[in-house]
């Protein structure tokens, strides 16, 4: 290959880095991931580890350059640092990020069959997904952004998302992609990819009409307040007390509601700053009433540097939940000493908070218990199955001021969105500034405030009973079973290649 043509590969792998970021919200070309995955997996068709894996990093650098160019604006605008270090920082990000793509490539060829053996086209996507897998649970607490099953929510493919959860709907997002490119390569197997393709989409279509989960009991009427207090306003200490009234004001407002939620750290105090002259006495005002009020604020623990992201539910079921996955780099500092002595230098202001406990008693309204995530906590699956047998529906609080009008807020509504439809059961996501949001049991919007508007939402949910497939079994299966068949091919690709070397030496002699 020569270099002009090897830069050619680069280029087209970074412009469809870029395709794949527009498969997801806000811009919802669901079908560009396909697209994108299609060619990627193409372009290492025959491609030396290190080109496959400069391919696989181009294709990451476009596709995070754009997906988390947030990151610009949270450190810039809100964290305290000048443009050139915001910059540096951000583009560090997207370098680090995008080579899980490139991993994934020099993984594929480092173990590629034989391209007459037709089940190197089963490979690519399993590697593809065990990479995602990689990045999503277990590098720095994780980071699940832009992984390919968001992108289908709306396609037919959703259909398999209560079954197999996010990795396996990205799964057979991959394995169509590289059927596509079996079929334009190898025409002999195309009558038997088309056939699995066909099959895999419209059972995919099929599974969208069950229903995996029923109603229980009678609607419950809620209201989500969106303050919208801007990240750089939140915090002024002039700013504490008209925040306040706010919240108070438009809650008393809805006490015909029997659940009202505020969101993340709506109070901008600790709780012993506030409880006696605030929270006591509108703890006492939902009990008169009868609802349920869900507030957020941190919390300081028995130790001196203990300090909880929570929320607090008010009213005839009182309860406490602290916030469990830490956002690395803005509730906590990873890599330490070295993040923290970096950060420091560059004067950008970050939270460090303890991680509350991992299994906690679910709080409770109207009579139902339910799941509580804070913020980045909705971008993982597993954390929201957590004693989801007994939980009736789904609540979210985020502050997602911190990346101002960006797409960072809509791509954050589309990964809570699908921890609604894994698990059959609303949503209810409120925000400080947007987008606070109503989502039903199949992940569809029911209603939805716009960024930047002082809001309130008001609309009955249902509250559900009974699990989907994937809250019994989770990731582990899918995860298990995919790390399997990865050795199972690795043990294939050795033996069809030792059997090509022996050839080759019984033709030589």
């Amino acid at each position: 290959m020569s270099r002009l043509a090897t830069k050619h590969w680069l280029i087209l792998a970074l412009i469809t880095g870029i395709l794949f970021t527009l498969a997801f919200a806000p811009f919802n070309q669901t079908y560009f991931a396909l697209i994108a995955l299609t060619y990627l997996f193409y372009a290492w068709q025959n491609a030396t580890p290190l080109r496959a894996f400069l391919i696989g990093y181009g294709f990451g650098i476009g596709s995070f350059g754009l997906g988390i160019s947030w990151a610009y604006i949270s450190m810039h605008d809100y964290g305290g640092a000048d443009s050139l270090s915001a910059c540096l920082i951000t583009f560090l990000c997207v370098l680090f990020w995008g080579v899980f793509p490139g991993l994934a490539g020099y993984i594929a060829a480092k173990f590629k069959l034989n391209n007459t053996q037709k089940w190197v086209y089963f490979s690519l996507p399993i590697i593809w997904i065990l990479t995602e897998y990689l990045r999503g649970e277990l590098v720095l607490n994780g980071f699940p952004w832009l992984q390919v099953a968001y992108a289908q929510l709306d396609s037919p493919l959703a259909g398999y998302i209560p079954v197999v959860g996010a990795y396996g709907t990205g799964l057979i997002v991959a394995l169509t992609a590289s059927g596509v490119v079996c079929i334009a390569q190898m025409p002999k197997y195309r009558i038997e990819w088309l056939v699995i393709l066909i099959s895999t989409w419209g059972l995919g279509a099929a599974l969208k009409t069950i229903e995996w989960t029923q109603a229980q009991g009678n609607p419950i009427k809620v209201s989500l307040l969106q303050g919208n207090l801007t990240q750089d306003q939140k915090w002024l200490p002039e700013n504490k007390a008209k925040t306040l009234f706010w919240y108070k004001t438009a809650t008393e407002a809805h006490w015909d509601s029997a659940l009202i939620i505020w969101p993340e750290t709506a109070i901008p105090a600790y709780l012993s700053e506030v409880n006696d002259g605030f929270i006591q006495p509108l703890n006492l005002e939902a009990q008169q009433h009868h609802a349920t009020v869900v507030v957020s604020l941190p919390i300081k623990g028995e130790a001196v540097d203990e300090r909880f992201n929570a929320v607090m539910t008010l009213g005839e079921e009182s309860g406490i939940y602290k916030k469990r996955h830490l956002l690395p780099f803005g509730e906590y500092l990873p890599l330490q000493p070295l993040s923290g002595f970096v950060l420091n230098r560059l004067a950008i202001k970050l939270g460090q908070f303890t991680a509350g406990e991992l299994t906690q008693p679910l709080l409770k309204a109207s009579g139902y218990a339910f799941i509580t995530t804070i913020c980045y906590e909705d971008a993982f699956g597993q954390i929201g199955l957590i004693n989801i047998d007994k939980a009736a529906f789904l609540i979210n609080v985020t502050n997602d001021a911190w990346f101002g009008d960006s797409i960072e807020p809509h791509q954050h509504l589309q990964l809570a969105r699908m921890r609604a439809l894994e698990t059959g059961r609303y949503l209810l996501r409120a925000t400080n500034t947007g987008m606070t949001a109503i989502v039903d049991a199949k992940g569809k919007i029911v209603q939805q405030a716009p960024l930047f508007k002082t809001t309130v939402l008001t609309n009955y949910i249902a509250p559900m009973t009974g699990l989907t497939p994937y809250a019994r079994l989770g990731d582990k299966l899918t995860i298990i079973v995919l790390i399997a068949l990865f050795f199972m091919l690795l043990w294939l690709t050795k033996q069809a290649n030792t059997a090509i070397r022996n050839n080759k030496s019984a033709d030589a002699l």
